[in-house]
């Protein structure tokens, strides 16, 4: 609770808006700020706040946003008449606001930690699932190329790529519509659609439609990779965020690496479709689990239900959110829908690293869509053991998780211990992960060329998982804490990059191969990656002046 004094000149919404946005945070309307806001007090007329009362009232009151700790209150009493409570109406300036209270247990930062990390793991599981279906039949492609009759290698790579451009495509309608309806809502509607479009792929009577309807399953899929980002951000505190974040972001690395290991074998012993029906089977037992587990973690979905729910009790039509932005739900959605764009286009920070992440990110699909031919010409692997090549990204991926999670961690809770944590404290482990990546692409192109054993390769293949891990884990970790307020307008952003990026050029990836050799073809991507190691460098030592002098105003 704040003391009289300091109560009587603590700032407007707006003056806490902009307080964020000079500590670095977006100044416009906050979309995540129902996980923990102030429920401020009755400021008397005659008493206007000084600069030094602001800046007391941040110092010392307001707590940052995304740490969810209380915010100072005034408490209330219980309305008789209506059995209402101040839980559910704070005794501001206008009674008619409704806000989260604290200690309030409906507020997800006050949940228990068993369903927090309950969350955390189910949304987890899904985004481990749906990228595991970018590849997962990538080792059946020549089989499935046969049934239907096709010799066209750009088809061949397409079928595959164009789940990823469903990625693309998918965020920039579910992310608005989240902030509409809730996250929650998304997450069920989108995962089942995901098992009906994923169960069609397995029946598809012709090339056309699998390729029509795995856009569909990316599309639909594309739902935790959207809003995991968001959710996370709602209840988790920033000292545990980074261990969240290391689980989360671990299904769009190893889903596309676990998903060819077990589709090869598939593909082999009993035919590609299965592919697609066992994936369908295991997302549709995720689904189920996510209907029993999982709540409503989005603030303002929660209180604009509160209000509702209070409407009816109290016959009172002037209640609404603290939260409410008053904009129609038209408004709100073509708002919401051009902010990432914006958020690539105005913010410097969130376009280079994404452009970084689509990089990498492209060469992740380029190997996978040429691993099989290249290890069955080169090596006379068969269907089931082409998957096996994917085991060294995996094991790389697998390396540089345990790292960013203990390093990472490690280090954010002893800045954050001290004082002294800021949001570019995240990206150091991305200089090991650029020096990784040029590295093991080196080291596969020329040993493939080279034909040395098959062991070779796959070993380079393990720089380019940890590289490629590290270099995904800490620029997604970081925009999270830097746009905490809009962290899934910049999540989306990322995703919708790299999404496009990397659906569309491994399409010529084999063709480069054939015409540049893999060893040059590997070096050609290496060069670009050596001359990406600069990103990381400028943003470690500049990041934060980026962020504070020239705020992104949207």
């Amino acid at each position: 609770m704040l003391e009289p004094d300091k109560a009587a000149n603590a700032p407007s919404q707006n003056k806490i808006i902009d307080l964020a946005a000079a500590e670095g945070h977006d100044a416009d309307i906050p979309t995540n700020l129902g996980t923990a806001t102030p429920t401020e007090t009755t400021v008397p007329p005659s008493r206007t706040s000084s600069n030094a009362d602001e800046r007391e009232f941040r110092e010392k009151d307001l707590v940052d946003i995304e740490k969810g700790r209380d915010y100072g209150s005034t408490p209330g009493t219980e309305d008789k008449e209506h059995n209402v409570t101040e839980k559910d109406i704070s005794h501001e300036t206008d009674p008619n606001i409704v806000d989260f209270t604290p200690g309030d247990p409906e507020n997800p930062l006050n949940w228990s930690a068993a369903r927090k990390w309950w969350s955390v793991a189910l949304v987890s599981l899904i985004t481990l699932l749906t990228p595991l279906g970018s590849s997962m039949f990538a080792p059946g492609v020549p089989q499935l190329m046969e049934d239907y009759g096709s010799t066209n290698n750009l088809l061949a790579g397409f079928v595959v790529s164009v789940y990823v451009l469903g990625f693309a495509f998918g965020p920039l309608v579910i992310a608005p519509l989240s902030e509409m309806y809730g996250r929650l809502p998304l997450y069920h509607t989108c995962n089942v659609l995901f098992v009906i479009w994923n169960l069609a792929c397995g029946f598809a009577p012709n090339l056309s439609s699998l390729i029509v309807f795995r856009f569909f399953a990316g599309t639909f899929g594309s739902a935790p990779l959207a809003l995991g980002g968001g959710t996370i951000a709602d209840m988790i505190t920033q000292e545990h965020r980074g261990t969240a974040m290391a689980l989360w972001m671990s299904g769009p690395t190893a889903g596309p690496v676990i998903g060819p290991i077990a589709g090869g074998f598939i593909s082999q012993t009993i035919g590609w479709r299965w592919c697609f029906y066992s994936l369908s089977i295991a997302a549709a037992l995720t689904t189920a689990g996510s209907m029993a587990v999982m709540r409503e973690s989005y603030g303002v979905a929660i209180l604009n239900k509160r209000v509702a729910r209070l409407r009816k009790e109290t016959g009172n039509p002037n209640l609404r959110s603290k939260l409410d932005k008053g904009l129609t739900s038209k408004q709100l959605f073509l708002y919401s829908i051009v902010r990432p764009a914006k958020m690539l286009t105005r913010s410097p920070i969130v376009l280079l690293l994404s452009i970084y992440v689509a990089i990498v990110y492209t060469y992740l699909y380029i190997l996978f869509t040429t691993f099989t031919v290249v290890f069955r010409d080169n090596y006379g692997f068969t269907t089931g053991t082409a998957g096996l090549a994917y085991l060294g990204i995996g094991v790389g991926a697998i390396l540089g998780q345990i790292v960013y999670t203990l390093w990472g961690n490690h280090h954010a809770r002893t800045r954050m211990a001290k004082g002294t944590f800021k949001p570019e404290d995240r990206l150091p482990l991305m200089f090991p992960g650029a020096i990784a990546m040029p590295v093991g692409l080196f080291w596969y192109g020329w040993s493939v060329q080279a034909h040395v054993h098959w062991i070779c390769p796959i070993i380079g293949t393990t720089f380019v998982g940890f590289g490629l891990l590290m270099i995904f884990m800490a620029p997604n970790t970081y925009l999270v804490d830097v746009f905490t307020l809009h962290a899934a307008s910049a999540m989306a952003a990322n995703t919708v990059l790299r999404s496009v990026v990397a659906a569309i050029v491994p399409l010529a990836g084999e063709k480069m191969f054939a015409t540049l050799g893999l060893g040059w073809g590997a070096s050609l991507l290496g060069f670009v990656a050596i001359a990406c190691i600069p990103i990381p460098i400028f943003f470690i030592k500049y990041g934060e002046r980026i962020r504070t002098k020239y705020p992104v105003k949207l």
